[in-house]
C-alpha cells in the first residue's frame, strides 16, 4: 500500500455531548517538526490537547490527561487507518459538562482525527535514495542534462583535481535509469554509488 502525506495543515471540528473537538493535522518530516506543530496549534485554555504522529517507523502519542489509551492511541490508529505517514494530528477538546466514558472518548478522538484526514487533500509520498556521483569535468554538460531528465536534486557539490563530486537525491525508481543514462552518455566514466 502506498502512503500519503498532507500538502498543508487541515482542520475538522465536531461536537459530542456539548464537548467540542477540533482536529488539526499537518505534515511532519521529523519528530521535532511534529512537536513544533503541536506547540503551534495546541490551545492553552482547552481542557485537553491530545496528539499523535507517524513518521515512518517513528510514532508517539499523548492522552494529555485523558484516561490512558482513550485519545492518543485512537488518533494514531486514525493516521494509520487512513494510510498517512509523515503526519501529526492534534485533537483539542473543550469539555462540555457531560462525561463521555472511555468508549465515547475513543470514538470522539479517533473519529474526529479520522474524518479530518479522510476529507484532507493527499500528497503521495515518493521513496527517495541518496547517491554520490563522481565525474571528470569534460562530462559536466552530459551529467547535468541527465540529472535534470531523471528528477535528481543536487544536495552538495565539491570539486577536486579529477573532476566534480555530487551528492544527489532522486526517486528510488529512477536510480537504475539514471545509472544507465550516465554510463551511455559518458562511455562509463561516471562513478555512481549509494550514499
Amino acid at each position: 500500500m502506498s502512503l500519503d502525506t498532507l500538502p498543508r495543515a487541515v482542520r475538522h471540528e465536531i461536537e459530542v455531548k456539548h464537548s467540542r473537538f477540533l482536529a488539526i493535522a499537518g505534515p511532519a518530516d521529523t519528530p521535532g517538526t511534529a512537536l513544533a506543530f503541536l506547540a503551534a496549534v495546541a490551545t492553552p485554555d482547552a481542557t485537553h490537547n491530545c496528539w499523535a504522529y507517524r513518521i515512518g517507523g517513528l510514532y508517539r502519542s499523548s492522552d494529555d490527561g485523558e484516561p490512558a489509551g482513550t485519545a492518543g492511541r485512537p488518533i494514531l490508529a486514525a493516521i494509520d487507518g487512513q494510510g498517512f505517514d509523515r503526519v501529526v494530528v492534534v485533537v483539542t477538546r473543550w469539555y462540555g459538562g457531560i462525561k463521555l466514558g472511555a468508549g465515547g472518548l475513543v470514538r470522539a478522538y479517533g473519529g474526529c482525527a479520522a474524518e479530518c484526514l479522510r476529507t484532507a487533500p493527499r500528497e503521495a509520498l515518493v521513496e527517495t535514495r541518496d547517491l554520490h556521483l563522481h565525474y571528470p569535468f569534460e562530462h559536466t554538460g552530459a551529467v547535468h542534462a541527465a540529472l535534470a531528465q531523471h528528477g535528481a536534486e543536487k544536495l552538495d557539490e565539491a570539486f577536486d583535481a579529477d573532476g566534480a563530486r555530487l551528492h544527489l537525491r532522486l526517486p528510488a525508481d529512477r536510480c537504475d535509469a539514471l545509472r544507465t543514462h550516465l554510463r551511455d552518455a559518458t562511455r562509463d566514466q561516471v562513478r555512481l554509488d549509494d550514499a
